[in-house]
């Protein structure tokens, strides 16, 4: 009896082992592929520093192939760029499509390739690619709704929602897909076991998944646990529920309300006190590590809702300089450092017209260097402190103070379209990161600042960081 236990427990504890082993060759062979493209593999760490690029891989060039993307990956790289997202590069669906190209977000395989991009072997060296330049790449993944000619319709109705005829069917906004059922538990798998591939075949290091409050919290944390097994991933969702961060099924959120904020500013409808009113209202609906991208323009604001200087005007580069140096993570919608001032068409076939002039491309460089060295702008779950500080205009001046470790910088604007004095409560000499030149700070110094007119002040003996 003696020996049969002694036995069982040998076999357990090999057994035990033998999973362990597996668990840890799975991540050390993630590991290694990955060094060997130049990257260690994502961490939570790395959104701090991090800037997103949105790449429209239709409108990027005019050929709209990945292979054109690769060829610039070297640029946006220049940009400070370190997360890329590419919108959904999957087959379109045929049946009941928009106009010409159809829409990326009516996917017809979720495993598929759209050929107007390339092939498979096309985007594996998109992400090797990127990877040998130290960013990381993350799909746009639509959980809940395919088009109408994806196979699960036929193979599997009752995965989708059906309305009282017994008839699957459409949502208002979007006739050429068809609404996923989250009741059902096979469906569910099967979305994940696709998500998965696109981690496991072509190295991909997360998604940006599209309208996630469409979709049941819980099959988010599901995701989250079954792609994150082993592994760290970046997930970025569309929303703004705290919920869905507080449950650890995302990493970051939607800065949308900031958004309009700024969109209002801009046009005069609102002033600085919008963003504090912001501002403070965070710490009351998220917890303390939640962040979100920031963003003046993106995909769809570009192409229904007009450009970024169609929407805020003579505004477009403090706002974007706000979305830096916030607490969050910035996004650059592809074409904005180019100084591309046209709605790109969302169905047909487009291109962005490239500027070697452009003045936003130098900006963007510039504040892709501040956010990878200065830890006083880092974003994300451990951003640096904020601190509003008293000016004598308010509602015209945004001024604040970033701090992380001892670290310090202060940003200090005129949200207005008139010439503003105002003083700030801020002592010392310190560089406009923008120019490099000293600027000299004291009780009785009258700061004048022209419409739209900013400054980013760092500490003349700053500790950088090393890039991520």
């Amino acid at each position: 009896m003696i020996k049969k236990i002694i036995g069982l427990t040998l076999m357990t504890i090999l057994f035990l082992t033998s999973c362990k082993n597996k668990k840890e060759t799975k991540s050390d062979e993630v590991k290694s592929e990955m060094k060997e493209q130049g990257i260690v593999p994502f961490t939570a760490d790395m959104a701090e520093t991090s800037v997103i690029y949105e790449v429209n891989v239709r409108q990027f060039s005019p050929e709209g192939t990945f292979t054109a993307v690769t060829k610039e990956i070297s640029n946006i790289k220049k940009l400070g760029v370190k997360i890329l997202w590419i919108m959904p590069i999957y087959p379109i669906g045929e049946e009941k499509r928009k106009e010409g190209l159809g829409s990326y977000y009516s996917i017809k395989d979720y495993r598929g390739i759209n050929p107007e991009f390339g092939n498979a072997e096309d985007f594996k060296k998109l992400v090797d690619e990127a990877h040998k330049n130290g960013m990381y790449v993350i799909l746009d993944w639509v959980a809940n709704r395919t088009a109408w000619d994806h196979s699960w319709v036929k193979q599997h109705p009752d995965w989708y929602e059906q309305n009282k005829e017994g008839k699957i069917h459409s949502s208002k906004n979007w006739a050429d897909t068809v609404m996923l059922n989250f009741d059902n538990e096979e469906m569910r798998k099967q979305m994940i076991a696709d998500m998965k591939y696109w981690l496991d075949d072509f190295k991909v290091d997360g998604f940006r998944c599209d309208m996630v409050n469409e979709t049941p919290i819980d099959f988010w944390k599901e995701v989250k646990l079954q792609l994150a097994n082993g592994r760290e991933i970046f997930m970025l969702g569309e929303t703004e529920k705290p919920e869905l961060l507080a449950n650890n099924a995302f990493d970051a959120a939607y800065g949308w309300k900031l958004y309009h904020i700024m969109t209002d500013i801009a046009k005069g409808y609102k002033n600085v006190s919008a963003i504090d009113d912001y501002m403070d209202s965070i710490p009351k609906k998220w917890q303390a590590d939640d962040y979100k991208l920031l963003f003046t323009s993106n995909h769809d604001e570009n192409s229904w809702k007009g450009t970024e200087y169609e929407r805020m005007g003579d505004a477009v580069e403090i706002f974007a300089v706000l979305t830096y140096t916030l607490p969050g993570i910035p996004l650059i919608y592809n074409g904005q450092e180019e100084d591309f001032n046209r709605r790109l068409k969302f169905y047909v076939k487009d291109s962005i017209d490239r500027n070697p002039n452009a003045k936003m491309r130098g900006v963007y460089e510039k504040l892709g260097e501040l956010k990878i060295t200065n830890e006083a702008f880092n974003g994300a779950k451990k951003a640096a402190s904020y601190e509003r500080l008293k000016t004598s205009d308010d509602k015209s001046i945004l001024a604040f103070r970033r701090k992380k470790n001892t670290t310090e910088a202060y940003f200090i604007a005129n949200f207005t379209k008139e010439n503003k004095e105002v003083t700030v409560p801020i002592n010392g000499v310190y560089k406009n990161f923008m120019n490099n030149e000293d600027i000299t700070f004291d009780a009785m110094t009258t700061l004048k600042l022209k419409p739209w007119e900013y400054l980013i002040l760092v500490q003349k003996k700053n500790k950088f960081l090393k890039a991520g």
